[in-house]
């Protein structure tokens, strides 16, 4: 049975594996997720088979505890919208690091009591480690689901919250020092360890504006995936270790490749408060006002030219204009305009953002280009039209060493022949910072909820 078990542990492995390469690629991607999807069910239903787990007589609970659970995701998930996307990835990720971390709290309460007579010095440790970042990413991820979902302000600061932040952070590690490698360890000193972690998670999240969620979002799902892999190890689960290592990885990854795009290291990332309200950003003077257009200028603008490049970002997310912007896509390529869509890695809410709302619209994969394929083709590019987007096209960027963002690649929209501006308002984006592109000479601001403009600019194109 052992041998068994093991083989499709194995094959569960290689499962995960492929089904992530799969996922590197939109065309791909739902493919790879039925792929890791099915390593999962045969490796939770191949753990009712090792030893001890059905002697226990809990097997009622634990198949209760599937149903209700797979119940309330399959439920929230076919109803959440698209729009609402990225708060769900952050407390669904926020689960994995709490069921990790209800995994260390289970065995290191058994060693409190004397009951846990299998668990070595290793073992232990590792339980503490895994229910220490387990837990920071359950608390952490609560509250940048609060936050994406706007039942909490977007940022919360305390007096000196730093130092309160490294003190927290000191007593959590020598707390938890003491239980790994302690003999004597008591019921109530792991209750105080948890409540540490949970707590540090919750301070060290709750000064993080929006401008940063994309990479405080993924850095979450490595410390889930790192906190399962470490249980995994305590559980002597291979599945767990393997899923674990995979996501974990992944995660760092994704979250290197997300700090790199705002070319910012990730200590700047938690305790710097960029994106926040919490601080006023000194810019330098800004030649030039806000020039408005109407939308039927802009229409035409767009009708006659020959290549057109659209720049979305949370704004369109927020309007839910996806389907409008495909409509307005379609309409002018049926007039000849070469259309593409221009993508920013950290535009939206979560890695991916744009990509997954504009797949849902129907937008072809061919037509929808990163930054380092687009970026030099933006001189060549009659109308620029951008939506919703603010801090991933700014100028100054490149152009003031000052700027918070300086040395931040951004999308290129201002060396284009034309730049048109789909804006609610007049105000900054989520850093503070004023966009330079909004005063520039050829740009063209088009003021009003991002659905309803680009519903206007369709009703133009259609009277031509």
């Amino acid at each position: 049975m052992s041998t068994f078990i093991e083989i499709v542990y194995f094959s569960t492995a290689v499962l995960f594996i492929l089904g992530l390469k799969k996922m590197s690629s939109p065309v791909t991607a739902r493919n790879g997720i039925v792929w890791a999807g099915i390593g999962m069910i045969a490796a939770s239903l191949v753990a009712f088979l090792e030893p001890g787990v059905l002697a226990h007589g809990n097997t009622g609970l634990i198949i209760l505890a599937i149903i209700v659970g797979s119940s309330v995701a399959y439920v929230t998930a076919k109803r959440v919208a698209m729009t609402d996307m990225p708060q769900m990835i952050a407390i669904y990720n926020g689960m994995g690091g709490g069921a990790a971390a209800a995994i260390a709290a289970v065995e290191l309460v058994k060693l409190a009591s004397g009951k846990a007579s299998d668990i070595t010095e290793t073992t232990q440790v590792l339980a503490v480690l895994g229910g220490l970042i387990g837990a920071v990413s359950f608390s952490g991820s609560a509250i940048a689901y609060a936050k994406l979902q706007g039942l909490m302000r977007k940022t919360f600061r305390l007096p000196l919250h730093g130092i309160v932040n490294l003190l927290l952070f000191v007593a959590t590690l020598v707390t938890g020092a003491y239980i790994g490698f302690g003999d004597a360890v008591s019921i109530e000193l792991v209750l105080v360890f948890f409540v540490m972690t949970l707590l540090l998670g919750i301070l060290l999240t709750t000064p993080i504006g929006g401008a940063d969620m994309p990479v405080v979002i993924s850095l979450f799902n490595a410390f889930t995936g790192l906190a399962v892999a470490f249980e995994g190890f305590v559980l002597n689960n291979a599945a767990m270790i393997i899923a674990g290592t995979v996501v974990g990885s992944a995660g760092t990854l994704l979250t290197q490749l997300m700090a790199k795009a705002m070319n910012r290291p990730i200590s700047n990332v938690l305790f710097s408060s960029f994106g926040s309200a919490s601080g006023a950003v000194v810019e330098e003077s800004i030649e030039g006002s806000m020039k408005e257009t109407e939308a039927t200028d802009a229409a035409i603008m767009m009708a006659y030219a020959e290549k057109v490049v659209i720049i979305p970002g949370y704004g369109m997310a927020v309007a839910q204009a996806q389907h409008k912007v495909q409509e307005l896509t379609q309409l002018l390529e049926d007039r000849g305009v070469t259309v593409k869509f221009a993508i920013h890695p950290v535009a939206g809410r979560m890695p991916g953002h744009m990509n997954v709302l504009l797949a849902e619209a129907g937008v072809e994969y061919d037509k929808i280009v990163d930054i380092d394929e687009i970026n030099p083709e933006f001189p060549s590019v009659d109308v620029v039209l951008v939506i919703g987007a603010n801090d991933v096209v700014n100028p100054v960027a490149r152009t003031n060493p000052d700027s918070p963002i300086y040395g931040m690649p951004v999308l290129n929209a201002d060396k284009a022949k034309n730049c048109i501006v789909i804006k609610r308002g007049r105000g900054s984006g989520f850093s503070g910072i004023e966009n330079h592109l909004f005063y520039a000479d050829n740009t063209r601001m088009l003021y009003g909820d991002g659905q309803k403009a680009v519903g206007e600019l369709i009703a133009g194109l259609k009277q031509l």
